[in-house]
């Protein structure tokens, strides 16, 4: 409990996870729309390249917001590489979702487009979102305060 303290206690951490979370929630929408709209489109029969291309998506917008909003006293200088930097974080955050929906979708053969949306933009969400929100502050949004 001292330890989640030390954490929590350190300047601005507490407002960046509050902005985190508002960000992660325009995010999903973002997410989920795009995923929903392949999915009952052109892409009806492939679930995982509909995942694939509205995290894309989903990325672009996060970095935006996250990077001028949630860790605009922690940017760098370094736009280019940041952005590079966080590209590879979301697709190790997007991994949790992916896998969720191959195994419900493939292994289990829960092919439903609900079933797919509950693995993927439920469980899978949920788990890369952690994975996420440390790898952002600990790896890409660490330049000084400006």
């Amino acid at each position: 409990m001292e330890k989640l303290y030390a954490y929590l206690s350190y300047p601005g951490r507490v407002t960046r996870i509050i902005k985190f979370c508002l960000v992660g929630g325009m995010n999903y929408l973002v997410d989920v729309s795009v995923f929903n709209l392949l999915m009952l489109g052109f892409l009806s029969t492939h679930p995982l390249t509909s995942k694939v291309l509205a995290a894309t998506v989903a990325t672009i917008f996060s970095w935006v917001i996250n990077r001028y909003w949630t860790f605009r006293n922690k940017r760098t200088n370094r736009r280019m590489q940041e952005f590079l930097g966080f590209a590879v974080v979301n697709v190790l955050g997007m991994l949790p979702a992916i896998i969720c929906l191959g195994i419900s979708h493939y292994l289990f053969g829960f092919s439903s487009l609900l079933a797919d949306n509950i693995s993927a933009n439920v469980i899978g969400l949920a788990l890369g979102t952690i994975l996420r929100f440390f790898l952002y502050e600990h790896t890409i949004f660490t330049g000084i305060q400006k």
